[in-house]
C-alpha cells in the first residue's frame, strides 16, 4: 500500500542529494570552466592563448575572485540540471529494464542518457546563459572595457528588458545539442563502465570503480561535445547590434563561420580545460553521490 509514497521520497532523497553533489562538484572545478569558457571566447588567429596564460591573466586582473565570476548561477544551474538528468536518466533506465541483472546496450544507454540531458537542459538553460555572460563580463574588464552586469539578478533582470523573456533561452539550441552530446558520453558512458568494472571483478562497488567509470566518461562527454559548446557558448555571448541584427544567425551560421575563419581545430578550442574540468568535477560529482545515497540507504546508480 505504501510503495508509491516511498518511491516518490527516494526520488525526493535521489534529487536532493545529486543536487548537492552536483554543487559541491561544481564549486571545486569552477575555476577550470571560466578559463575554458575565456579561451572559447578567444577568436583570434594572430595571437594564440593558452589556458595558463588565460588564468594568470585573470588573477592579475581581477584577482583571485574573478575565477569564480558566474559561480552563484551556475550553483543555481546545478540545482535543476543534474537532478533532473541523472534522476530522469535513471528512471528511463529502469522502464526498460525492471531486471537488475540484465543492462542496456550501450547505444540504448545513449539514447536516454541524451533524451534526459536535453530536457534538463531546456529548464536551466536561463541560469547558464547568465552564468556565461558573467564569465564573458571578466573578460571585458580585463581589456578595460566596462563590464555588462554587476551580478546574476542584474544581468537576468537586463536581458529580460534588452531581450525580452524569449532571450533568457537564447543559445538554447546549440546549448541543447551539447546537452544531448555530454550527458550521452556523460551518463551513458560512466553506467556502461562502471557495469564494465564490476562485472569483470575490475574492481566492487567502490571508489575505485566510481572513479575509473568518471575518468572514461569524462574524456568521451569532453571529445564528443566539446565543437558543440564552443558553438553554444558563441551564440550565447553574443550581443544585438542597434540594427537588431547579431552576429551569427543560428547555430549552424556559427559552426559554419567559426570553421571558415579559425579552422576545423577551433571547435576544440578549450579541450583540454574542458576534460581537465570534466574529469575532476566527474570523480567529484559520482563519488560523492554514491556515498550519500550509501549513507542515505539507497542503491547504487
Amino acid at each position: 500500500m505504501d510503495t508509491e509514497p516511498r518511491s516518490k521520497s527516494k526520488t525526493i532523497n535521489k534529487i536532493a542529494l545529486a543536487s548537492v553533489s552536483a554543487m559541491v562538484a561544481e564549486t571545486t572545478t569552477f575555476p577550470i570552466d571560466i578559463t575554458k569558457t575565456r579561451l572559447q571566447l578567444h577568436t583570434t588567429t594572430t595571437h594564440p592563448v593558452s589556458a595558463f596564460r588565460v588564468v594568470t591573466g585573470i588573477v592579475r586582473n581581477e584577482g583571485v575572485t574573478g575565477l569564480y565570476k558566474g559561480l552563484s548561477p551556475a550553483v543555481i544551474r546545478h540545482i535543476f540540471y543534474t537532478p533532473i538528468r541523472t534522476v530522469g536518466y535513471e528512471h528511463l533506465r529502469h522502464f526498460f529494464v525492471t531486471d537488475t541483472s540484465n543492462s542496456l546496450s550501450l547505444p540504448s544507454k545513449a539514447l536516454i542518457g541524451g533524451l534526459s540531458g536535453v530536457i534538463a537542459q531546456v529548464v536551466a538553460s536561463p541560469a547558464d546563459l547568465v552564468k556565461v555572460r558573467m564569465q564573458a563580463d571578466g573578460r571585458m574588464v580585463s581589456q578595460g572595457l566596462q563590464p555588462r552586469y554587476t551580478g546574476p539578478l542584474d544581468a537576468l533582470l537586463k536581458i529580460l528588458q534588452s531581450e525580452g523573456f524569449k532571450g533568457l533561452w537564447r543559445g538554447v539550441v546549440p546549448n541543447v545539442q551539447r546537452a544531448f552530446l555530454v550527458n550521452m558520453g556523460e551518463l551513458a558512458c560512466y553506467d556502461h563502465a562502471k557495469h564494465f568494472v564490476i562485472s569483470n571483478q575490475i574492481a566492487n562497488d567502490n571508489i575505485y570503480a566510481h572513479t575509473l567509470a568518471s575518468m572514461m566518461s569524462g574524456l568521451s562527454a569532453t571529445t564528443i561535445s566539446c565543437p558543440a559548446d564552443v558553438v553554444k557558448t558563441r551564440m550565447m555571448n553574443q550581443r544585438v547590434n542597434e540594427e537588431g541584427k547579431s552576429k551569427y544567425k543560428n547555430s549552424y551560421d556559427c559552426l559554419v563561420k567559426t570553421v571558415r575563419i579559425e579552422g576545423l581545430r577551433a571547435l576544440w578550442k578549450g579541450f583540454f580545460p574542458t576534460w581537465a574540468r570534466l574529469g575532476p568535477w566527474q570523480f567529484v560529482f559520482w563519488v560523492t553521490y554514491e556515498k550519500f545515497r550509501l549513507i542515505a540507504g539507497l542503491p547504487p546508480f
